[in-house]
């Protein structure tokens, strides 16, 4: 039996804002994800409610990256309409469920995300090929406490990611120092389909360090702060003016940000 022609190809997009830092960015523009984590970052959001929306924000951005980045299949299901007619068969494109995918935890803000990651993608991707690993790491500073990149304590990393598609979920992309670290991290543990970062909150700051150095990571976010450029700046089409525009404070905080998330997340501010 033939598919309908409609759902013979799904093209998926999903709904961004227009920028200018290239075609492997991409940031959602959905204006009920961002009172999402409008309320997430409001000062006085404490736990439950913080894990709450957090899982609400992931889970939306997870969606869209396994909707518009994950290989298709097309797949035939008999519906309860077989029992009265032999055209009772929905046949379409859909998500290949053999897609080999490894989720990145990065210690401490990025376990709670790449939980809810995992735990999303195995309804629909063969929970076999589908692995979490653990890195721990923590921003290195000078004596101005200036972020200079981040310090490797331990991982526990199960296995190759040749062919594999890397999730990082990480909420706030910041300086881009973690992203370089984990790379480095797994550099010769194969070449990957895809590498795609995960996050709530990006800087201009970070886009610009990817580009220069890890042109080959996707990167998904819900919002994209440049809080401290100039009003002029703020005026125009993100990525414009990019060298001049900025979101991160003297000590690599996102503004307006939504603070330290994992002290947040696991009230433990130190």
């Amino acid at each position: 039996m033939p598919a309908d022609v409609q759902h013979a190809r799904v093209p998926f997009r999903p709904s961004e804002i227009e920028h200018r830092y290239g075609e492997r960015v991409h940031i959602l523009s959905d204006p009920l994800s961002l009172q999402i984590l409008a309320k997430l970052s409001a000062r006085g959001t404490v736990q439950p409610e913080v894990s709450r929306l957090l899982s609400e924000c992931y889970r939306t951005l997870v969606h869209n990256v396994i909707a518009a980045e994950f290989p298709r299949r097309q797949i035939e299901v008999q519906t309860r309409m077989i029992e009265h007619t032999a055209r009772g068969v929905w046949i379409g494109e859909a998500i290949d469920p053999r897609t080999p995918t490894v989720v990145v935890a990065v210690a401490r803000a990025g376990l709670v995300p790449s939980q809810i990651t995992f735990d999303y993608l195995v309804q629909f991707i063969d929970p076999a090929g589908v692995r979490q690993d653990h890195l721990v790491l923590e921003r290195a500073t000078d004596e101005a406490g200036r972020v200079t990149g981040a310090r490797m304590w331990g991982s526990k990393i199960g296995g190759p990611i040749e062919g594999c598609i890397v999730l990082m979920p990480d909420p706030m992309g910041a300086t881009g120092s973690t992203v370089t670290r984990v790379l480095e991290q797994y550099k010769d543990r194969g070449r990957p389909a895809k590498v795609i970062a995960v996050h709530l909150i990006i800087t201009p700051e970070y886009l610009r360090r990817l580009k220069n150095r890890h042109p080959e990571v996707t990167v998904y976010a819900l919002r994209l702060d440049r809080g401290l450029s100039s009003d002029q700046v703020l005026a125009t089409v993100p990525g414009t003016r990019w060298g001049e525009e900025r979101g991160l404070s003297d000590h690599q905080y996102i503004v307006p940000g939504a603070g330290g998330m994992g002290e947040v997340i696991n009230n433990a501010f130190v």
